[in-house]
């Protein structure tokens, strides 16, 4: 490998734009990767902070962009964030928080989604919160509705301007019985956010129940919060007057295990993932079983490998204990070099395919289904969004001059560009830092050969 420029957006140098890598692939990837924090937890833990009464210290914090937003947007609004007493912790004071004016929040979240979570918090501390436009990867429709219902069941007033919303609590917040019409992750967090401290009990109905979800429920117990898990997606908050801080080490990033697990399936390579746990896997890992991959479990990591020829394998995305949707994009780069036909059905996002044009330009042989397909035994009910991709293997992969679209998108454009034979130029790697840390850096440990281009 070779730095023509050092870089800030994915390996943490100074200087360059690391938006462009020249890739040579063909060899398999072998070695060890280390996964911290997961960025859906870390992030949210963040925001948490807001309603403690004292300092608290998250651990295991990726560094990744997502986090220096959310960092940014904390910070303008008062709170001080400062390295903790180990590496990749901080400690977050929440004790001067103020208001922030829509041109600073807007400057701050960038493309970042994380905003919306910020409104339950603050309408607690300040009793009003102002959010822009929001951004994030353009992998369909996620509208905030589901998250404006909420507030407003909460006692929010909503007020939508031509630059963002504006909300505020004039008598306080209550309790509410939310039924989600889908257990939307985010939606969920908003609730758990914004009931905590609310008076009264909150019931939420069709809840998330993903491990990140969990984790940030003993996050805020730790907080002093009373929350149970009940039966059938049932959530139940007992609000309290204060919270306090917390101390937390943050659940691993099964997204980015599962990520490095796929890269090893599609260069035919070994790659250790320190950090990941099997239970919170178990899906993905019998997929990775069905597709003949193979896997060692270790104390402290587990161990991923092709365990022979690939083969085709049906997948259905869900929410969890599902297949997770960001799971099927670096999975479907491994599904070109299996025998045979394999589908995925994605049902939780209505665009998540766009990233399969690369594929195909690269030599793939992927048919997308834009309404998904009838036919055929579903275990995950059908959804009016959904779309199939039909993937035909095994495909020899050749270098392409290709544009990374989204996240996990442009993470399975670079493990592509690692499979195939030749040289591809990929660009536009930059947005990859959201949820991958010390992407080039890890790259390189595992033999890949690629130059920054800038």
């Amino acid at each position: 490998m070779t730095l023509l420029n050092d870089i800030v957006s994915a390996d943490g140098r100074k200087g360059g734009s690391g938006e462009t890598l020249a890739i040579r692939g063909g060899r398999p990837l072998r070695g060890r990767v280390e996964v911290k924090g997961a960025k859906n937890l870390v992030t949210k833990a963040m925001v948490a902070a807001l309603l403690g009464e004292s300092p608290s210290v998250l651990r295991d914090v990726p560094d990744i962009s997502d986090v220096a937003v959310v960092r940014s947007l904390l910070e303008v609004h008062g709170v001080h964030v400062t390295a903790g007493d180990e590496p990749g912790s901080f400690v977050l004071d929440p004790a001067d928080v103020e208001s922030a004016h829509f041109e600073e929040i807007d400057a701050h979240a960038g493309a970042s989604r994380i905003p919306i979570l910020f409104c339950g918090p603050l309408l607690h501390r300040l009793g009003q919160a102002f959010i822009p436009d929001l951004g994030g990867c353009r992998i369909g429709d996620r509208p905030i509705d589901f998250h404006l219902d909420a507030l407003r069941k909460f006692g929010a007033v909503v007020e939508k301007l031509p630059s963002g919303i504006r909300l505020s609590a004039p008598n306080g917040l209550h309790g509410a019985n939310i039924h989600l019409p889908y257990p939307s992750v985010g939606a969920t967090e908003q609730v758990l956010l914004t009931a905590v401290r609310a008076a009264g009990v909150t019931e939420l109905r069709n809840a998330a129940i993903e491990p990140e979800i969990m984790d940030l429920i003993a996050v805020l117990q730790k907080m002093g919060a009373i929350i149970s898990y009940e039966p059938n997606r049932v959530i139940l908050i007992e609000g309290v007057e204060q919270l306090r801080g917390y101390d937390h080490r943050a659940i691993f990033d099964r997204n980015e295990a599962a990520s490095w697990a796929c890269a090893a399936l599609a260069t035919d390579g070994e790659i250790f993932v320190g950090g990941a746990k099997q239970q919170e896997m178990l899906t993905f890992l019998n997929v990775v079983r069905k597709v003949g991959g193979d896997f060692d479990i270790h104390e402290d990591g587990i161990l991923f490998r092709r365990g022979g020829e690939l083969k085709p394998v049906v997948v259905e995305t869900d929410v969890h204990p599902g297949f997770m949707t960001d799971w099927q994009q670096p999975l479907i780069v491994a599904l070109t070099q299996a025998t045979g036909e394999s589908i995925v059905h994605e049902t939780v996002y209505e665009n998540r395919f766009g990233f399969t044009q690369a594929l195909v330009q690269m030599g793939a042989d992927i048919v997308v289904h834009p309404h998904g397909l009838q036919e055929g035994p579903r275990r995950v009910p059908r959804r009016n969004l959904e779309q199939a991709a039909v993937i035909n293997g095994p495909t020899p992969l050749h270098g392409a001059d290709i544009t990374v679209p989204d996240l996990r998108g442009g993470y399975s454009h670079v493990i592509a560009a690692l499979t195939a034979t030749g040289e591809s130029v990929v660009r536009n790697v930059g947005i990859i830092s959201r949820g991958y840390e010390k992407l080039f850096d890890k790259l390189a440990a595992l033999g890949a050969d690629f130059d920054v281009l800038g």
